[in-house]
């Protein structure tokens, strides 16, 4: 028992003992289980990813009986996704913390790669923060009562080009520390860690801050780092040697600003998981420790692993150590973090019905949404999209009102019913289904001058402004068409057409998916047109469904 009551002492800083005052996630409402993905193979164990899905630079924390873990969102809006668990296997998204993302004119138009990187996630005196990085204007702080909101609007801790993952302290004589990492692409410098000093409150850092880290000789791009106490140790858990091919280091110290002392607690090994990359340590009621970090899993995105955890010394231990040299590795199938019960299995959200008054948490944005692109109508149980005016820019890549959500397995098919109806004056508007990326594909209905025609296009390096490529396959037979893309292994994207629903038509070559700007390819709905006139045409979804390949909808 002394062993389960130290660890809980500790996880105050992270969100344990304090957790007693925090109000609870509900877990009842809207459960979910993928088709297509299930890391919880009911028998007691579970298999990685859990999360096999792009939720990029994860940090999480233990609330009481509750687990919440957020990650990177870049450009896409709603941002800052926050997910809660019972078990740290089976999760479901509960809500975003960042609505709009702030300078809201600057996020009006696309900006792949910017906006919300490696965020931080803690539970201190009955509330909820989170720090996140903008790389171009600096560290923001949100604040709620509940992980499930209202969240408040972002406050700009400091300014400043280059400041990334930063993770907070409170330490036991009041002091509050702000570690985080530079990016060398706005700083001019990478590879180090420092500490700063925050105000009480923690809205906005008070000194210039230490050096205590520099990675240079033995951990190039060292970053992501997650602060913790233990034991009267500093800790910094930070990654190094790049995404997809580095190590988990730990850095310690009897002193905030060091010397730090460094291990490499985990790295690949024999697994077949690369990186493995940034993440965080969490523990459960019954003192077990966890670490979830990513893997960059290419196309797919950065993906999310658990893996169990031990100290050694007063050194974490990550994954299986088969050599007792220290340093683990990642764990493929593994037993279920003891948590006290079995909770049922769920998963975040793939499917919608477009049943409901507010679009689905899988689904975002682009960049910050006008309120005109997108209505749900509960009573039909659809959702519209009109269209909206694109032709400032080079392709769909840089178009803002395009809706999408985030490959949810290795292999899986995406099949929407959808009914066009263009506004008679406009011969350029268009609504489909498109796989995005620095290339992408789509299929579509596309009403020109002599009616509504079905099209299929291409466009290769569209993030360097490349030029669609449309082939037509034909003539509209109606106005509704269900459109159909299926994704194999490699990131292979075969779409197709019914009219029917039931039996579909291939449509163009197989498309290989790419990576977008730090992050997976995405699937969703698009609706545009490439001029402006006084009232738009719109699409109407019935339904987008999410299933294992060549099932019926």
């Amino acid at each position: 028992m002394q062993k389960v009551f130290s660890i809980i002492a500790v996880s105050a800083f992270f969100g344990g003992i304090a957790s007693l005052h925090a109000q609870p996630v509900s877990t009842s409402p809207k459960t979910y289980t993928s088709r297509v993905w299930v890391p919880d193979l009911g028998n007691g164990t579970f298999k990685n990813p859990v999360l096999n899905a792009d939720y990029s630079d994860p940090d999480a924390i233990r609330v009481g009986d509750d687990f919440y873990l957020v990650s990177s969102s870049f450009e896409d809006v709603p941002g800052l996704p926050i997910l809660h668990s019972k078990d740290l296997v089976n999760w479901r998204i509960v809500t975003h913390a960042l609505k709009r993302q702030p300078p809201f004119d600057h996020f009006s138009t696309t900006q792949h790669g910017n906006g919300v990187w490696a965020p931080a996630i803690r539970f201190h005196k009955g509330e909820f923060y989170i720090y996140y990085p903008d790389p171009d204007f600096g560290i923001y702080l949100l604040k709620a009562k509940n992980a499930a909101g209202p969240w408040s609007e972002p406050v700009l801790v400091e300014g400043g080009k280059g400041l990334i993952d930063p993770c907070p302290l409170w330490d036991d004589d009041g002091q509050n520390y702000l570690a985080h990492a530079y990016a060398g692409s706005r700083a001019g410098i990478k590879s180090i860690i420092v500490v700063k000093r925050l105000n009480a409150e923690g809205t906005t850092t008070i000194d210039e801050g230490k050096l205590v880290y520099d990675g240079h000789e033995t951990d190039p791009t060292i970053e992501g780092p997650k602060f913790y106490k233990r034991n009267g140790w500093y800790y910094i858990f930070a990654p190094a040697g790049g995404v997809s091919t580095g190590w988990q280091l730990v850095l310690r110290s009897k002193n905030i600003y060091g010397p730090y002392e460094r291990k490499v607690v985990m790295d690949q090994g024999k697994s077949p998981v690369n990186g493995p990359h940034q993440g965080a340590w969490v523990n459960t009621q019954t003192g077990e420790d966890w670490f979830l970090h990513f893997q960059d899993n290419e196309a797919y995105g950065r993906v999310v692993h658990l893996n169990p955890m031990k100290w050694v010394n007063d050194w974490p231990v990550i994954g299986v150590d088969k050599d007792g040299d220290g340093k683990g590795e990642p764990v493929m199938v593994y037993k279920k973090p003891a948590v006290g019960k079995t909770f049922p299995i769920q998963t975040p959200a793939e499917s919608d019905d477009f049943n409901g008054t507010a679009l689905g948490l899988q689904w975002q944005w682009m960049a910050n949404p006008k309120a005109t692109w997108a209505f749900t109508d509960p009573a039909k149980g659809m959702l519209r999209l009109f269209s909206d005016r694109i032709d400032s820019v080079a392709n769909l890549w840089f178009a803002p009102n395009v809706l999408l959500q985030k490959f949810p397995a290795d292999s899986f098919q995406v099949t929407t019913k959808l009914s066009f109806k263009p506004n008679a004056k406009v011969a350029d508007e268009k609504a489909g289904l498109t796989v995005m990326g620095m290339s992408y594909a789509n299929i579509a209905l596309k009403n020109k001058k002599d009616g509504i025609f079905l099209v299929y296009s291409a466009c290769k390096n569209a993030d360097k402004g490349a030029a669609e490529e449309e082939t037509v396959l034909g003539k509209a037979n109606a106005a509704t068409v269900y459109l159909r893309v299926q994704v194999r292994p490699g990131g292979k994207c075969q779409f197709g057409y019914s009219w029917d629903g039931k039996n579909f038509t291939q449509a163009g070559e197989v498309f290989t998916a790419e990576v977008g700007k730090w992050k997976g390819a995405k699937f969703g709905l698009f609706c545009t047109r490439m001029s402006q006139i006084n009232d738009s045409g719109f699409a109407d979804v019935d339904w987008v469904h999410v299933n294992p390949l060549d099932q019926a909808k």
